[in-house]
Formats: C-alpha cells, sequence, structure tokens
C-alpha cells in the first residue's frame, strides 16, 4: 500500500470519528496494484534534467522498485514505445469536487491535487474514494471549507457551521472553523487574505484579514499539523499573511518586491494561478463577464511581472488551475507550464514547478514528485522531450497513478502515427 493512501486513510478514519458519518469504503483495503514493468521509457530526471536512452521502469505495490535493468518476469509489461517518461503533474490549486472532475485531472495527466477550499468537503470524500480504488483519481490532498467570513451555503456540509452565521469575523470563530476542517481531515487550511476578483464588485487588491486574524489560523492549523494557503490577490493582504506564516501565497497579483523578498526568507511558496486569470481576461471562459475581462485586462501584465521578479528573487513557483476541472478545464496545468516558460522560466524549471517544487509544497517530496526508486509510481508519458518543447505535455499519451495505469494512449498514438 503506497504511503500517501495510508496517511489519506488514516484521515479518513478522524473524519469518520468525529462527523459520526459511515465510512465510505472503509471496510475494505485498497487492491493492490499489480506489478509493471514500463519497457522502452526515456526517463526525465526532472531535478537534473538528464533523459536516459531506453529503459525499464518496474513498479511493485504501486511504488518504484527500480529503473533500469530488464524487466523480471511475471509482471504486467507496458512498452513505452521510447516515448518520454515524467512523474505525474501536480495540481496544487483545485476547486475539485466530483468525479468527473477527478477523471479529467487523470486525462490532464495530474496525479496529485491540493484542494483550494470551497462550501463542501466533496474533495475529502474524492480523496478517500480515490485512495481505496473506488474511483480513478489522483491523490488528494483536501481544504475542505473556505476558512474566510462569509459562510453562506457551507452550512449544509457541517451544521454546526451555522453557529458561526451571520459572519465568522473574530478570531474565535475563524479558530473554531478551522477546528471543524481539521474535524473532517482536511490536509490544508486555505484562508483570504485579499478579496476575489473573479466577482463583480470585488477589489482583489483589498486586504480583508489582518496579520493577527491569519497567525491564529495558522496556529490552529498548526496544532493540527496542516498548513495554510492563503489567498491573496493585493500586496498588504499578502504580506500579512507571509508575516503569519502562511505556506504559500495563493495567485500574489500585485506582490511588491518587500513581499517577496519576505517569501524568500520564510520559504513561502508562490502559486500564480496564471492561467485563470488568463481566463477571466478572455471572453467564453469559466468568468465570461464584461466587466471582470476589464479587469483581467489590467491583472495579466502585473502578474507576468510578478512571476519574474519572484524567479529573480528566489521565490519558488508551482503550478495551480485554480479550477474545478469541468469540461473545459483539460490541460490546464500544462498549458500554466508554457506560460511559466513563456514569462522566462526554462522549461526544467517549469517542469519543476509542476513536479518535484509542489511535492514539497505539500509535503509528499519523499513520497511523489520524481521518478526515483522508493517514490509512488506518479508517471506520465509524452510524445517527445519535454525539456525542448514543454507543449508535448498538453497530450499525455500514458497516465500512471499509484502504479495503475489509469489512462493509456499508447497504442492510439501508434495507429496515428502510420497516417
Amino acid at each position: 500500500m503506497n504511503r500517501t493512501r495510508q496517511s489519506i486513510g488514516r484521515a479518513l478514519g478522524l473524519a469518520v470519528a468525529c462527523v459520526s458519518v459511515p465510512p465510505l469504503t472503509a471496510q475494505q483495503p485498497p487492491a493492490a496494484a499489480e506489478p509493471l514493468a514500463l519497457v522502452n521509457a526515456r526517463v526525465v530526471d526532472v531535478r537534473t534534467g538528464s533523459i536516459s536512452a531506453p529503459s525499464s521502469v518496474v513498479v511493485r505495490d504501486g511504488v518504484i522498485a527500480s529503473i533500469g535493468g530488464p524487466p523480471p518476469p511475471g509482471v504486467r509489461v507496458v512498452d513505452v514505445r521510447g516515448n518520454h517518461l515524467l512523474p505525474g503533474l501536480i495540481d496544487a490549486h483545485t476547486h475539485m469536487a466530483d468525479l468527473d472532475a477527478a477523471r479529467r485531472a487523470l486525462e490532464s495527466g495530474v496525479t496529485t491535487v491540493r484542494g483550494a477550499g470551497g462550501a463542501t468537503y466533496n474533495d475529502v470524500a474524492l480523496g478517500i474514494l480515490s485512495a481505496r480504488g473506488a474511483i480513478a483519481g489522483p491523490d488528494v490532498v483536501p481544504a475542505g471549507i473556505f476558512v474566510r467570513a462569509e459562510i453562506g451555503s457551507a452550512i449544509v456540509a457541517d451544521p454546526r457551521l451555522a453557529d458561526l452565521l451571520p459572519r465568522a469575523d473574530t478570531i474565535d470563530k475563524l479558530r473554531r472553523l478551522v477546528r471543524i476542517n481539521l474535524e473532517h481531515g482536511v490536509g490544508v487550511i486555505k484562508t483570504a487574505a485579499t478579496e476575489r476578483a473573479g466577482l463583480v464588485g470585488t477589489d482583489p487588491r483589498k486586504q480583508v484579514l489582518t496579520e493577527a486574524e491569519v497567525r491564529a489560523i495558522v496556529e490552529e492549523a498548526s496544532a493540527g499539523g496542516v498548513p495554510v494557503e492563503a489567498h491573496a490577490h493585493g500586496d498588504e493582504g499578502a504580506y500579512a499573511a507571509v508575516s503569519a506564516g502562511v505556506r504559500s501565497i495563493e495567485h500574489g497579483t500585485y506582490l511588491s518586491d518587500r513581499t517577496l523578498r519576505l517569501m524568500e526568507a520564510n520559504g513561502t511558496f508562490l502559486v500564480p494561478t496564471y492561467m485563470t486569470v488568463v481566463d477571466v481576461s478572455e471572453a467564453g471562459g469559466d468568468y465570461d463577464v464584461p466587466a471582470l475581462r476589464v479587469r483581467g485586462r489590467h491583472m495579466l501584465p502585473r502578474l507576468r511581472d510578478v512571476v519574474a521578479r519572484a524567479r529573480a528573487i528566489g521565490v519558488r513557483l508551482v503550478t495551480g488551475s485554480d479550477t474545478s476541472y469541468g469540461p473545459s478545464s483539460l490541460t490546464r496545468i500544462a498549458h500554466e507550464i508554457g506560460a511559466f516558460v513563456d514569462m522566462g522560466l526554462t522549461p526544467l524549471e517549469a517542469i519543476q514547478a509542476a513536479t518535484v517544487t509542489p511535492a514539497e509544497l505539500l509535503g509528499l517530496e519523499r513520497h511523489t514528485g520524481a521518478i526515483e526508486t522508493g517514490l509512488e509510481a506518479d508517471l506520465i508519458a509524452v510524445a517527445a522531450d519535454p525539456l525542448a518543447d514543454v507543449g508535448v505535455i498538453e497530450d499525455v499519451l500514458l497516465v500512471i497513478s499509484n502504479g495503475r495505469v489509469a489512462i493509456d494512449r499508447l497504442n492510439f498514438e501508434k495507429a496515428a502515427s502510420g497516417f
């Protein structure tokens, strides 16, 4: 059994004990992944940028057992046909809430996601179901309910949240909201230090939580052993959140060098969610509102500048889609990788921002994020050298999640090459 899923199983036990709901599939241990040997794979080392000659990767119990050498007898052989093998992608900012979304994440080459808050505990449930092998989906670090003053329809997710109405606008209420999330088994707490960008009538630069309020959230989350991610477009709110000890800033559109330097000093990650701001700025996307398109066009050049300055200062950049993985969300992380290259990152740096770096952000660096012996077999195959053209990551040919073949388009690729 892989270690990430063991930890999710422990979270399931905690959630069940605390909220007294029947365990979803708690009586059934995850089905063991069959042994695999991926042959003729050009393995990309995302730490160094080296690429192997066609070789074999052996997978046992969902973990990479060996790299190189002949495949052992008695295992299922998957011929990668000389295509390039990368670690599965990590999406560090999602609002995934249903089974179709979990499948689309895999189709996009994403094998691990971090939740970014919402009005339900669906991401907790999806993580449990995926861990139990009941559904095909990525590993999930769930965030549960968004920790902010506005509770709204989230009271349906847990009736205790009604006690925080009309607003969770005191430190005591914010702490209680964090504790309720922890009881549901979340792996991260999401809060908001500034107003949102995707709503008409808001100002994404406006600070909404003080440093003291964010610090209380961080303290409560830390007591439960989980980090905090903070939505922050504006600089003042972001600086307060970084000063209070959040693990990552989400978006960061208007960050100053002062804030970026504090982030570098504190080891705070930046998840720009750039492609979502592109979406805000264009017609026909998830935010198809003329007023928001004007806002998005104002934000885009400023966010590009922030990404360039963050890289120069040494802030670690991470890919996040800020999507629910609806029908139009496929390959959003691959597009984010391409955008990072357009903004000045090298192809290797951009790929690292979707693999080894978010693994560290999520505390999973000993479990996933690279193709190395002992790590989980979260793998994708692409048709050409991604260090020469990151665009090939938009079309994954093979997805293996925790040692299980989730998507296999290798035969289609072979057939298409005959035209």
